[in-house]
């Protein structure tokens, strides 16, 4: 089968010219009918000098300036926009931080309509450069969603054993190589815009999987990643602020209330983390965004939405295959490792058997 499809990238300032190369050139070696797939560049927060810069190096694309920087969901979402404006079956999403195998876009198309309910799917993301040997560790073989709500990489640093031969089920894919049939996006609509960067890819694969659309990792789309773990006070905001909107969101109360005593350990050891790291001030300013009553009136607003949407009503099945530990590749941290993560997953195992809503 042979899908249209649009590949959304999203450049913000001088991202396109440390990363364009590569990416552009694997994109042009797919072995995919050239007809049958178009490029959409985002240029958040354009200036001149970029939109010249995208449209001299990749001339076939079609460049999108945006004066405003939308972040990572409102920029794909006008991208997304575009792309079905102009005909496209189906989109991925990716970034320029990455380059692809020659069966990337392929792969990812016969895994997604090798079954009807397959909605989302992603590719296997290898970790660029490789290891001194030459060999390449896993970046994802999709990604975990812990009940506290934290995402985190299946697989990452990791060797590649080649277990995984077929289309696998996954809990949520990586916004780096993110396949989203046009049928999903009829039905669920685009990206949570006010989420601006972190857990966007999360939220919309929940939204997907109480809408009962599967998630799946086609292992022989091939993507090598780029990744650079970046740690700022921006960056902790919102990943903070946005964990917090993705339990409220997804939830039936009586599961908010289940989690409450585990959740709020949790919060003492990141404010005591926060503390010891200089990032207090930022936890802070996640707390005060929910002081703030038209935040708050806005995220019930958007909860009551979601909620009422859902043909997965059980959160017993939900939670199924939620993670009961965290693995930050990025953070080695003794403490999580060994104290944290019994106790997450002691109090999980008891917890999760009470959920029969």
């Amino acid at each position: 089968m042979t899908q249209k499809v649009g590949i959304i990238l999203i450049n913000y300032k001088d991202y396109a010219e440390r990363f364009l190369v590569d990416c552009r050139d694997s994109i042009r070696e797919l072995e995919y009918p050239r007809s049958s797939f178009t490029v959409y560049i985002v240029d958040n927060a354009t200036t001149p000098e970029t939109e010249k810069y995208l449209k001299e190096q990749w001339p076939e694309a079609v460049i999108i300036p945006n004066v405003e920087n939308a972040g990572w969901g409102g920029g794909n979402n006008i991208g997304i926009k575009r792309a079905f404006a102009d005909g496209c079956d189906d989109v991925v999403l990716t970034n320029f931080d990455t380059y692809v195998g020659k069966n990337w876009l392929s792969e990812l198309v016969f895994a997604a309509y090798s079954d009807k309910k397959i909605g989302i799917v992603q590719s296997k993301l290898f970790l660029h450069p490789p290891r001194e040997n030459g060999e390449f560790f896993i970046n994802s073989l999709g990604n975990q969603f812990h009940y506290l709500g934290f995402g985190f990489s299946a697989g990452g640093n990791m060797r590649d054993g080649g277990s995984i031969k077929e289309v696998t089920e996954i809990t949520y894919a990586s916004g780096a190589s993110m396949y989203i049939k046009g049928a999903v996006m009829s039905e669920l609509g685009l990206f949570e815009e006010n989420f601006f960067m972190y857990h966007d890819d999360l939220e919309y694969c929940l939204k997907a999987r109480q809408a009962e659309w599967r998630i799946v990792l086609a292992p022989r789309s091939i993507m090598y990643h780029k990744h650079e773990f970046m740690r700022s006070n921006k960056h902790l905001f919102y990943m903070e602020r946005n964990r917090f909107l993705v339990l409220l969101y997804f939830y039936r109360i009586p599961t908010l209330v289940l989690i409450a005593p585990m959740f709020l350990i949790m919060e003492l050891g990141q404010w005591l983390f926060a503390l010891k790291n200089g990032w207090l001030g930022t936890r802070i300013k996640v707390y005060a965004y929910f002081f703030n009553v038209e935040h708050l009136r806005a995220a019930w607003k958007r909860r009551t939405e979601l909620q009422a949407q859902r043909k997965l009503k059980r959160d017993r099945e939900f939670v199924e295959s939620f993670a009961d530990t965290i693995q930050f590749q990025e953070i080695g941290n003794p403490l999580l490792r060994y104290i944290g993560n019994p106790l997450m997953h002691a109090y999980w195992q008891v917890a999760k058997r009470l959920i029969f809503w």
